[in-house]
């Protein structure tokens, strides 16, 4: 075989897998509903940068930013590209022990506000306050960093310190550097109260809330309880399934939420518990959040207690963590959920059917008396 003809040989065996190449992209970027011109301005930027910039660049930095832009462009204060330290701190929150200060935080508003205090924790004895708005971590004011991501820079190496300027509900500032430490972290505790009423305070909801509370339930039945109260004040929520199993205790047979995701497809969750066993009143506040409104919300709607309080939070939508492939991940909201009556909270809110307020001013806890006062009327 010639030369020519086995350079011409090579020369279309390249071409035809190039056309090969640009066909299957083409496909693929238009099952992924990107527009050829797009990707190439996205392809171009990359090539520029790596070619132009007055310095070497790490391509691996480059295309994560390019996802964390991705994930800002949704102006979703729930959904965030996380590099594979911040992965690793949510997989150890939803474990119930992390290091970090002792604080649930809420994102509303455009803010990032103090939602609860663990009890024993640095913050706690730094005197940081519940509804305290955070307003820079080291420094670094919040309006330069994404609302979730605040919590995983709070949080770092036991022994090592953060520096928090905060401002409190009153309007003072107020800047505290606070050493982190191993946060552990029960989520249910119980106690009885006078004439066999239980007192029951679930913090949030991690992986194991659902075996706590159920411990702790049962410790009361034995104790006499006759009645419950249930306190998810400044509860920021957590994961479904564990609400839901604790739902299974309070709920009466029936739904408990409606999951609903962008394609209308809609998953029921269902309580299959015959008939609720004591009088409840179920405490609520503006920190209520979530996985507590879902709880709260089927509670309302199927009459099983009484909610005694303040309009919760309004965080009625789901979200979802999708590894990715370099240890990092994306935490994306994927579904709205509804209560048993078919309402949207997300914004909203529920409304307690005993509204009663609670200030600093107060020498007693005028909400957890008044969930007694109604308890004596069941």
């Amino acid at each position: 075989m010639s030369k020519k003809k086995l350079f011409f040989i090579i020369f279309l065996t390249a071409f035809v897998s190039f056309l090969s190449t640009l066909f299957l992209l083409g496909f693929a970027l238009a099952k992924a509903d990107v527009k050829l011109d797009d990707a190439a301005r996205f392809i171009g930027t990359y090539k520029i940068i790596k070619s132009r910039y007055i310095t070497e660049t790490d391509s691996a930095k480059l295309f994560d930013g390019a996802i964390s832009g991705m994930v800002k462009s949704l102006d979703d204060p729930h959904s965030l590209y996380m590099e594979p330290r911040m992965y690793n701190e949510l997989l150890n929150q939803t474990v119930g022990s992390f290091g970090g200060i002792g604080v649930y935080m809420g994102f509303k508003d455009k803010k990032v506000t103090v939602v609860s205090v663990i009890d024993g924790t640095p913050a706690k004895n730094a005197g940081v306050m519940v509804n305290d708005e955070i307003l820079a971590v080291d420094d670094v004011p919040i309006t330069e960093i994404e609302p979730e991501e605040v919590v995983f820079k709070i949080r770092g190496e036991v022994g090592s310190s953060v520096k928090l300027k905060l401002k409190s509900q009153d309007g003072k500032k107020k800047e505290l550097i606070i050493v982190r430490d191993n946060i552990k972290v029960k989520s249910v505790q119980g106690k009885m109260l006078k004439d066999s009423v239980a007192y029951i305070r679930i913090s949030n909801f991690n992986e194991h809330t659902a075996e706590e509370f159920g411990e702790v339930y049962k410790q009361m039945e034995n104790e006499g309880m006759k009645k419950t109260i249930l306190d998810l004040r400044q509860n920021p929520g957590g994961l479904v399934n564990t609400c839901v199993e604790v739902a299974n205790y309070l709920v009466p047979k029936g739904k408990i939420v409606t999951v609903e995701n962008r394609e209308g497809k809609i998953e029921e969750y269902d309580s299959t518990l015959e008939k609720v066993k004591y009088p409840l009143a179920v405490l609520v506040d503006g920190n209520s959040a979530s996985a507590s409104e879902i709880i709260a919300g089927a509670i309302k709607d199927t009459n099983a207690g009484t909610l005694v309080g303040v309009k919760t939070y309004g965080k009625g939508s789901i979200q979802v963590v999708l590894p990715l492939m370099h240890s990092d991940a994306v935490k994306l909201t994927v579904a709205k959920y509804f209560t048993p009556n078919g309402e949207s909270i997300d914004g909203v809110g529920i409304e307690p059917d005993v509204e009663i307020k609670l200030t600093p001013a107060d020498t007693e806890d005028t909400q957890l008396n008044k969930a007694v006062e109604v308890l004596k009327e069941k």
